[in-house]
């Protein structure tokens, strides 16, 4: 896989679209025989899932099962959860206990783990020994909104391999230029992203979004920047991206970036819940047998909007924003969001259109 790449696959079952991800990368072909293999997932705090939080354990299942018949062994998970929260806990709320159990995969809480000294441009930093001892790490972030960068994905989920004492630190630092730099003294060989039903606006979870997509890559800034337009956000709008791109991590140039969609016939229509902040902005919306990653695309354009104050065109439900295969075919006035819509007065193609995009779109209809 060369670093400009992006794969990504779509689908309701987690293992399934893990497995059928890894068969196309064939990530083994990298790795000796024997290789001890980390696995990094987001398990922020003891939530399950589907509130948006942390990293379905289906993933990490699949992930486990692929490298297993491929002759590999020594696979362990590894996370540290916030500070205030047990990571033991969380092992055992998001399902990775029984996970660990039921395939013999070792579990560790780097808050238990020793600590090593690495030197940054801007001093040392406290990081986790295992993360760095294994010969391959692959990175499971949660694709989700964050209160302070506003982005939590590749990078910021390596906050996981530092000890409390360090995420404090970090805190009082800004948060972006040590997420940074520990990216750039923590080598990251895979990273494939949950994308499944990240929050739209906190990491705590709580306001899942339906996405319905994994996403990997070997570059995490360029893949962070990809990750950033699917919630509406620039590169330049989370300033670790940069400062990780000008480290050397990697690139924000998505001009460059090379996304190749595994199964795009995947992507199923509707079957999905909304609830709390995501279920407020469907007034917005007229949706019509919509698959989740265009739904979802478009409830995080509309989720910045309103932060922005930028909603208030559709304030009194007169406008609502068509999205959907129901449409397809049907020619009439209106905004419509993604390809099914193209017959539309106003549309935005795209199969999903990134949130950015349409957020820009939606800027430029509602001024008229």
């Amino acid at each position: 896989m060369h670093k400009n790449e992006i794969t990504v696959v779509y689908g309701e079952n987690p293992r399934a679209m893990v497995e059928t991800l890894l068969t196309v990368l064939k990530p083994e072909q990298t790795l000796r025989p024997g290789a001890t293999i980390g696995l990094k997932p987001n398990l922020v705090l003891d939530k399950p899932a589907a509130s948006g939080a942390t990293t379905h354990p289906e993933i990490v299942e699949g992930v486990i099962r692929y490298f297993q018949a491929k002759g590999y062994s020594n696979l362990i998970i590894m996370e540290s959860s916030w500070v205030g929260a047990r990571t033991e806990e969380a092992f055992r709320v998001c399902g990775y206990r029984e996970l660990a159990d039921r395939y013999g995969v070792e579990l560790l809480d780097l808050k238990k783990d020793r600590t090593v000294q690495k030197e940054t441009a801007d001093g040392t930093l406290t990081v986790c020994a295992a993360p760095l001892a294994v010969d391959y790490l692959i990175n499971l972030p949660v694709l989700k909104a964050h209160c302070q960068t506003l982005l939590t994905c590749a990078l910021k989920n390596l906050k996981g391999c530092i000890p409390d004492q360090e995420k404090r630190r970090f805190h009082r630092l800004g948060l972006h230029r040590p997420i940074a730099q520990l990216a750039a003294v923590l080598p990251v060989h895979l990273t494939i992203v949950d994308a499944i039903c990240g929050d739209l606006t906190f990491e705590e979870g709580g306001n899942p979004v339906p996405m319905g997509r994994l996403l990997a890559g070997t570059d995490p800034v360029l893949l962070d920047s990809y990750a950033a337009s699917l919630l509406g956000l620039a590169a330049a709008d989370v300033p670790y991206l940069s400062l990780a791109a000008e480290l050397g991590v990697g690139t924000t140039d998505l001009a460059a970036a090379v996304v190749t969609e595994v199964n795009p016939e995947a992507k199923k229509a509707g079957g999905f819940r909304l609830t709390g902040r995501a279920k407020q902005l469907a007034r917005y919306v007229e949706a019509r047998d919509a698959c989740s990653a265009c739904y979802g695309s478009l409830l995080h354009a509309l989720h910045r909007m309103a932060e922005e104050r930028e909603l208030a065109a559709l304030a009194n439900g007169s406008k609502k924003i068509k999205i959907g295969q129901g449409f397809r075919g049907v020619k009439s006035g209106g905004l419509g969001v993604g390809t099914c819509t193209r017959g539309l007065e106003k549309t935005l193609a795209g199969c999903p259109p990134t949130a950015r995009a349409i957020r820009t779109f939606l800027r430029r209809a509602l001024a008229d």
